[in-house]
């Protein structure tokens, strides 16, 4: 009998694994959420996101969907591991997609589970997400149904697809959406903006990877310094937010203004965060004819950027480079906001914005603002 009790719990959790995929891709929020017991939790550390609860997980999962072009995802069994009511394992997916805002890509990853078994069968008690294999480069299909508009709004969990009822020649009508934004320059590209920048009194150099920049900063900020982080998922993402902020080498000023209150410390925090030793920062975008564009919601960082700061390091992903001024606006307002809204409305709960930004055209002071430019994408 436990032999015949584990083989049914098995093919029931493989079942939810199954039933978690397709209502990601039918866009069945509710359906989606109900797979989680009631204080369940949904984790992509990656992204980042945490929802806790089946409100959040369905609320979340609205954010997110609202956002695709579209969405394919795949999932290979793993492990199950059975304990009485509880169980643990993993679940191995693979996935294509591209958003409203061109951001594309395919990545393979692991689903980390808890399960729980409940009065209404097993459901996730925890998911936890892993990127194991990211690829950004553009994508060469698109989706049949992109320009009848059913595969982006909330009819799409029901709704037929088109490319049941449409002709070849509707299939391959549809133009894919443009990616520039999202996509990395080329070797020569980013070889002509270090030397714009150069000419405009930055130090820019070009690195292969976030991993190469992340060991680059222990070069350019010695140890006490002084440092303040901007708050981009550029610095987060490759590790040198961790590195300056808790990794002991330095003297990062965020944590000590994020210990202040708020209410009643307004000069306190302005203060140490307007002229730092250093500041390390992303950038918006930069243009091929080496000019520097920031953005921010509270502006709060933007003084030491400016000049406050003595010395200033600007970590750029390749995806971030623009032809012209005109064009790193549109970048900021057409790709990087809706990337932060996502972003601030998953972590903060509030939307992002943009109330300031700021231009550097030159460095006025040599020596203060190095450029390092990676040839890969991150950040926003």
């Amino acid at each position: 009998m436990d032999d015949f009790r584990a083989i049914a719990d098995r093919v029931e959790i493989e079942a939810l694994r199954g039933e978690f995929t397709d209502a990601a891709m039918m866009r069945d929020r509710p359906r989606l959420a109900a797979l989680f017991t009631p204080d369940g939790a949904l984790r992509m550390p990656d992204i980042p996101v945490e929802l806790v609860g089946r409100e959040e997980i369905r609320a979340g999962g609205e954010r997110l969907q609202s956002q695709w072009d579209f969405f394919v995802q795949t999932t290979h069994p793993g492990t199950i591991l059975l304990d009485g009511d509880t169980a643990t394992g993993r679940a191995y997916i693979q996935e294509l997609a591209r958003t409203l805002d061109g951001r594309q890509g395919l990545n393979h990853a692991v689903y980390h589970d808890r399960y729980q078994r409940t009065g209404e069968g097993w459901k996730f008690a925890e998911r936890v997400y892993e990127v194991r294999y990211l690829d950004t480069s553009p994508l060469a299909g698109t989706a049949p149904h992109a320009a009848q508009g059913s595969g982006t709004g909330p009819a799409a969990a029901t709704a037929e697809p088109a490319a049941a009822t449409a002709g070849p020649a509707d299939v391959t009508a549809t133009p894919a959406p443009a990616g520039s934004f999202a996509t990395p320059a080329s070797a020569g590209r980013l070889e002509r903006v270090a030397a714009a920048l150069r000419a405009n009194g930055f130090a820019a150099e070009i690195l292969d990877d976030a991993a190469e920049a992340r060991a680059r900063i222990e070069d350019l900020l010695p140890e006490g310094a002084g440092v303040l982080t901007g708050a981009g998922e550029t610095l987060r993402l490759s590790g040198i937010d961790e590195d300056i902020n808790t990794g002991g080498r330095y003297d990062p000023v965020r944590p000590r203004i994020r210990a202040i209150d708020r209410a009643t410390g307004a000069d306190e925090i302005r203060r140490p965060a307007a002229g730092p030793e250093f500041v390390v920062d992303s950038v918006a975008a930069v243009t091929e004819t080496g000019s520097l564009v920031l953005a921010s919601g509270s502006g709060s960082q933007l003084p030491a950027n400016a000049g406050g700061a003595a010395h200033a390091v600007w970590i750029v992903g390749a995806q971030k480079v623009v032809p012209d001024l005109s064009t790193a606006l549109r970048r900021v307002e057409e790709y990087a906001l809706p990337m932060e809204n996502a972003r601030a409305q998953a972590v903060y709960g509030m939307p992002g914005a943009v109330n300031r930004l700021l231009i550097l055209n030159a460095e006025p002071r040599p020596g203060r603002g190095t450029v390092p430019l990676l040839r890969e994408a991150i950040g926003h």
